[in-house]
């Protein structure tokens, strides 16, 4: 997924303020690698970089140009090709991604030159124009054809033409001074002052300058590390992961083992927790939620901002806002490195299927990453549950970013899809924290819970000074913006709606959501941490976030005891290509990780 960007430049006017504010816009959504496209001297020019696009536009020399368009990339689909994509004439840059690529590879002859899912487009485009077929009808075989988001601009300088077309509306254009801007978001485009800043809901046909050669260049900074990590699985490693089935006492009412922390059975054998539990599952009247958004809709306009993160949740839930609350959304999505890449794929279908944009927000996946590494390395040099939290610490930006969202685009309302079952005591519980049982939320909120929270950390962190890192700063501003920065203007859906998880798989089946081939649970799949620490909790504790899932589930009367436990023996299971694709991700050597896991005293 990227940003693009781009300006028809009416003068020789240098336009260096706009062109340089348009591309740090884009960067916002990528930085793993850029690319331009300039027509200068009556020639296009196409350049590539392994740079952020703002450092690109900095370091280029650009003389008058009359066209300038950019891309900056967030590493999504082919790690070797780099964006502008040019093929059979035209230069394609693209936001989105294309998850039925190989599919339709297989129906053309045309050799397929890159990994790129960009590449098609050109394919597409030079199909349909040869058969006569006008702009309207080539972008709605591309939509029809393509599943995922399209957001794109099509340059074909031989016909002198020019052509945006977006199926989702994540690409708007303005216009200043007889100028024509172009960009991903509509905020850039009001902060250069355009005027008539409008959404490309469809496809819209430009002139420019006609040429016949397009000449490619490469800007190279620094060697551009692998981002999407190709596993080659292994026999022997995976024969590594223990799935040992102990035998350990569970509530008789719930399947909560004797090692869960805090757990106190009375002589019936029902546990502590479900003798607290409070009914989540128990939604007010939907009637009240409409009456609540009401002032904030906007007939034709984007009325709220719908947290996305492309897992099975957050996807029903844009599904609800879209097809029954009737809003308009957009989508906003934070990406700290560990969105799967199957996760992004469900965002794009998702998005694409219901027309909504999608505004991405992309950390800086490298640094991230590294980040996850210091702490994780700081872990396996003395393991503790109580501390595998830290590794996801990176993601609470989330909260952070959706406020600047709602300040780009001029919307306060933001709905929250978040499962009402999802809360677990146990990973503070490790921590020494007691269970509160009161509390009604997913996250625990308030300046003296985090006081608390963050001082038994600490006791860990001195007690292994390897956590006091680069990375500090950056899980305590986290932690700050999810836990006490006060949030405003926000409803939760399932305030509303009841969750039902076989009404939730069935509807997004659908919209050909995807599933992951290492297990049989739609939760948690498009989180590449989730794999990693739950093997982590099996492995010494006997189990893990499903049995606290399943639980919650039992005491909501949707699931038998008997059926939880069957669906937990397989939830579960190790997932090794998943596992194997985190540590890879995050730069630890598999065997070491796990052979330190495996000799982790046990709770049993």
């Amino acid at each position: 997924m990227c940003g693009i960007f781009g300006c028809l430049l009416s003068s020789d006017e240098q336009k260096t303020n706009e062109i340089t504010l348009l591309a740090e816009a884009a960067e916002q959504r990528g930085r793993d690698s850029s690319g331009l496209i300039l027509f200068v001297d009556d020639k296009y020019k196409v350049i590539r970089a392994d740079m952020p696009v703002s450092d690109l536009v900095a370091r280029t020399e650009i003389k008058a140009p009359r066209i300038v368009a950019g891309h900056s990339r967030l590493v999504t689909n082919g790690v070797l090709d780099n964006q502008p994509v040019i093929r059979d004439g035209i230069i394609v840059i693209h936001n989105g991604i294309i998850c039925n690529v190989d599919t339709l590879w297989d129906k053309r002859d045309a050799e397929r030159k890159f990994s790129i899912d960009t590449e098609i487009i050109p394919v597409i485009i030079k199909e349909e124009r040869s058969k006569g077929r006008s702009v309207d009808e080539i972008a709605s075989i591309l939509f029809s054809d393509c599943e995922g988001v399209i957001s794109a601009a099509a340059f074909i300088p031989a016909e002198g033409v020019l052509l945006l077309f977006s199926n989702n509306g994540s690409l708007y254009t303005g216009f200043k001074e007889g100028d024509l801007y172009f960009s991903s978001e509509s905020f850039p485009l009001v902060e250069i002052g355009c005027e008539n800043v409008s959404q490309v809901k469809s496809t819209l046909e430009l002139k420019i300058p006609i040429a016949e050669k397009i000449m490619e260049s490469t800007v190279a900074s620094k060697h551009r590390p692998n981002l999407l990590p190709d596993v080659i699985t292994d026999a022997g490693e995976e024969n590594l992961l223990e799935f040992i089935v102990p035998e350990l006492r569970r509530c008789s009412r719930c399947i909560l083992p004797e090692t869960m922390p805090y757990i106190r059975f009375d002589q019936d054998g029902i546990c502590n927790y479900c003798h607290n539990y409070t009914i989540r599952n128990h939604p007010k009247p939907v009637e009240m939620l409409f009456d609540l958004v009401e002032p904030y809709r906007r007939n034709d306009k984007p009325d709220c901002i719908v947290p996305f993160s492309g897992g099975r949740d957050s996807c029903y839930s844009l599904h609800l806002i879209v097809n029954e609350l009737k809003m308009n959304p957009i989508a906003y999505t934070y990406d700290w490195g560990m969105i799967t890449d199957l996760g992004r794929r469900n965002i794009s279908r998702m998005c694409a299927a219901l027309g909504v944009e999608n505004i991405i927000i992309a950390a800086d996946i490298e640094l991230k990453r590294r980040n996850i590494r210091k702490n994780l390395s700081a872990w396996l040099k003395r393991p503790h549950l109580g501390m595998i939290s830290l590794l996801t610490a990176g993601d609470k930006h989330f909260f952070r970013y959706v406020e600047l969202v709602k300040k780009q685009t001029e919307i306060s309302l933001n709905l929250w899809g978040i499962n009402p079952l999802e809360v677990t005591h146990f990973k503070t519980g490790f921590l020494g924290i007691p269970p509160s049982f009161e509390g009604r939320h997913v996250y625990n909120h308030g300046m003296m819970a985090q006081l608390y929270y963050q001082s038994k950390r600490a006791y860990q962190m001195f007690r292994n000074p390897g956590y006091f890192n680069s990375s500090l700063f950056d899980t305590l501003s986290g932690e700050y913006w999810r836990s006490i920065h006060k949030k405003t203007d926000y409803f939760h859906v399932f305030d509303y709606w009841v969750w039902d998880e076989k009404v939730i798989d069935e509807t997004l089946d659908q919209y050909n959501w995807e599933r992951s081939p290492d297990t049989n649970t739609s939760w948690r799949i498009g989180d590449a941490t989730a794999a990693f620490y739950n093997y982590i909790y099996y492995t010494v504790a006997g189990f893990t976030e499903h049995d606290t899932f399943r639980s919650n589930q039992v005491r909501e009367g949707a699931l038998s005891r008997e059926d939880a436990l069957s669906l937990v023996e397989v939830e579960n299971q190790p997932r090794y290509e998943s596992i194997k694709w985190y540590l890879q991700a995050v730069g630890i050597d598999y065997t070491s990780a796990i052979e330190t896991i495996n000799r982790m005293p046990k709770l049993y």
